[in-house]
């Protein structure tokens, strides 16, 4: 059993879920995977750990697939969706004009409008739509990056060029609106800006890039700036809290290290150094009692502690030739001390020993498992079912899967396509877009379609 912390810096959707999972019969109770219902409000869902703790669900996937529930039209964007409150969000790019192709060194123009459509969770229908017109000068340019972020009556978008907006969740009227680059003078990424926004209290958090600027707190009501902080580019990590024993710390992963900052003021309190290539801080850090691991690519990795008095930094190790493991579009998770993520260099699911970062074991069946070569960036979502060691994995090939990961290697209890791969990397087809789970269902997009599968237990 896990013990719940009340925080009054808790949101009210997450206060909301937490009280419908409290158990009468004379004390109060909440389990990792107990609840009736859940939403999935923004990136890797409300707590940002990427647990999916819905009961209810099934626990492998049946050779016929799961019930498809409804799929809508939308088009590119490597935005997952989000689910609140019976809504979907779903951020893209309808593209008008120019030539777009996928090259990592060179940036596409294109003229289109960014729309967040917003869809009834149960039927598909859309209820609302927000769109604007927004050229595009990034490399991999199908669309947005970021994940909505939904915090009560308002959604918050980051569109690939900077456009930060809140909406209403009603009806989509604007609410405030931000340019990083024209407010801020920022450097676009060539990748696009890619950090999902954080809300936090009553601050919105995102990376913006530049001196002083590395990551800047709003006022999620009105847009205005609260602090900046840090000397560094935006690179693509999104920021995350990080719960310490008896007090909270905004933990920022930039293009020049990982960094434990008050969220209140923004003052620095820690930091470890790690430069990975080409500003690729992309994969949130792995949090696990006192330690945190943090990859970039090739041999850019680093596992350190935190003093829980001083937050004085140690390093235990750091990444090797044939060592660690190497994340990139999709977060790595440690549990019972391994950490399983997605390699970037050899394109595998890798385990990894936590106190050692020696590699335990590693297999293609989670991103191409017809590979029999080295793939660049292989990507496979692994999101956690309750606390228990299965987890659904979504795979970059389009395949939904429920596995087992344990110390003895990855065990499937079945997989079907859920979506066709309409992406496209190092010359093969791709996926790679975060699913989202809420209402007992899957929601999972790719550049011409976002769909719901059925995940209940008959």
């Amino acid at each position: 059993m896990r013990d719940f912390v009340f925080s009054p810096m808790l949101s009210t959707f997450t206060l909301r879920r937490a009280a419908a999972a409290l158990i009468t019969s004379g004390s109060l109770a909440l389990s990792g995977n107990c609840l009736p219902a859940d939403d999935w409000s923004g990136w890797q869902g409300d707590q940002r750990d990427g647990v999916y703790r819905e009961s209810g669900v099934v626990n492998e996937i049946p050779e016929s697939g799961l019930p498809l529930k409804w799929k809508a039209k939308i088009a590119g964007g490597y935005a997952g969706p989000s689910v609140a409150d019976g809504r979907v969000f779903v951020f893209d790019y309808a593209k008008r004009q120019g030539e777009a192709f996928n090259d990592p060194g060179k940036r596409a123009d294109l003229t289109g409008d960014e729309r967040l459509i917003v869809l009834d969770a149960e039927t598909g229908k859309e209820l609302w739509r927000h769109e604007y017109e927004r050229p595009y000068s990034i490399s991999y340019p199908a669309g947005p990056r970021c994940t909505p972020t939904v915090d009560g009556d308002h959604v918050y978008i980051l569109g690939s060029e900077g456009d930060l907006r809140c909406l209403s969740v009603t009806d989509g009227e604007l609410v405030w609106s931000r340019n990083l680059p024209t407010d801020f003078d920022a450097e676009v990424p060539i990748w696009g800006f890619s950090a999902h926004p954080l809300v936090h209290g009553d601050l919105l958090y995102t990376m913006v890039g530049g001196d002083g600027q590395g990551i800047v707190a709003f006022d999620k009501s009105t847009g205005e700036v609260r602090w900046k902080q840090l000397d560094c580019n935006a690179g693509y990590c999104a920021p995350s809290i990080l719960r310490r024993a008896e007090s909270e710390q905004l933990l920022v992963y930039s293009p020049t290290g990982v960094h434990g900052l008050d969220p209140i003021t923004g003052d620095p309190i820690w930091n470890m150094d790690i430069s990975p290539m080409y500003d690729m801080s992309i994969a949130i850090p792995v949090v696990e009692g006192n330690r945190i691991f943090a990859s970039g690519i090739r041999t850019e990795s680093v596992m350190f502690e935190l003093d829980p008095q001083s937050n004085a930094t140690k390093e235990i190790w750091r990444g090797e030739r044939d060592h660690s493991v190497y994340s990139s579009n999709s977060p790595a998770v440690a549990v019972d001390g391994v950490i399983y993520g997605t390699d970037c260099n050899v394109g595998e699911l890798i385990a990894v020993d936590f106190e050692t970062g020696d590699r335990i074991w590693s297999t293609f069946q989670a991103t191409q498992p017809d590979e029999k070569r080295f793939i660049k960036h292989g990507t496979a979502f692994l999101n956690r079912l309750g606390d228990s060691d299965r987890f659904l994995v979504f795979s970059e090939n389009g395949d939904l899967i429920i596995a087992t990961l344990s110390k003895d290697g990855f065990q499937e209890h079945g997989r079907f396509r859920a979506i066709e791969p309409t992406g496209e990397a190092f010359g093969r087809s791709v996926a790679w877009t975060a699913p989202a789970y809420a209402n007992q269902t899957a929601f999972i997009r790719n550049d011409q379609e976002i769909v719901a599968y059925d995940l209940s237990a008959k």
